[in-house]
């Protein structure tokens, strides 16, 4: 996979997609986790309802959250669906950035980027992925998230191996783009997916970037 294929297919993405208007908003770092956290396995809409509702019982701090009953955060976040998995993931994050952290995330966020991703993923609830969305969109760090559209499309395209696991993934694509697009790569590759490049019978004859892709018309499964 070649450079020069990876930045026409990003610039015609660029020409073809729109990028989320909540992007332009700037949330606090531990808002970031929580919206990510609620934002698994769900649509931008359910995430914003419930983000909303979590709002209006809760402050939106560690602190906050770390005092709210499990109950509560449940039933606040109900419509994003996995809702006592996630409430449980929240409230564990909360607890421990309470006391770990005093309440605060920019001291690990300062940390060199390798040595910030580790402390973050030392929290219970913080995966891989929630980790980079923290860094990439509250500390302006540079690095790739890959959810399950990332993933799949980044295979389709052959930007990665169809066996690549996360990590493979990310660095894969931080190698293939420039640093100042890391943001703008993982929206539109999440767009694309949802739009266009679906897990089950993706719509290869109105995709754009067909004819880059080395798996147009297959309805494999990723």
């Amino acid at each position: 996979m070649s450079d020069d294929r990876a930045a026409k297919i990003l610039q015609i993405l660029k020409h073809n997609l729109a990028l989320p208007l909540w992007i332009k908003a700037n949330h606090e770092p531990f808002e970031t986790l929580v919206m990510t956290i609620i934002s698994q396995n769900t649509t931008d809409q359910n995430t914003i309802k419930a983000y909303k509702k979590l709002s209006k019982v809760s402050q939106i701090t560690s602190k906050a959250l770390a005092e709210t009953s499990i109950d509560t955060i449940e039933n606040a976040i109900k419509s994003a669906g996995l809702y006592k998995t996630k409430a449980q993931a929240i409230k564990q994050a909360a607890q421990t950035i309470l006391e770990r952290y005093n309440g605060a995330l920019q001291p690990v966020l300062s940390l060199p980027i390798d040595q910030a991703r580790d402390t973050l993923m030392q929290i219970k609830g913080i995966g891989p992925k929630t980790a980079d969305v923290v860094l990439l969109f509250s500390a302006k760090q540079p690095t790739i998230p890959v959810d399950t559209h990332v993933n799949r499309v980044s295979k389709r395209l052959g930007f990665v191996p169809a066996k690549a696991d996360y990590e493979t993934v990310r660095k894969n694509l931080q190698l293939l783009f420039n640093t100042k697009d890391y943001l703008v790569v993982h929206l539109l590759l999440i767009a694309h997916g949802r739009k266009i490049c679906k897990a089950l019978n993706p719509l290869c004859d109105r995709c754009v970037v067909n004819m880059y892709c080395p798996t147009k018309g297959d309805s494999v499964k990723l």
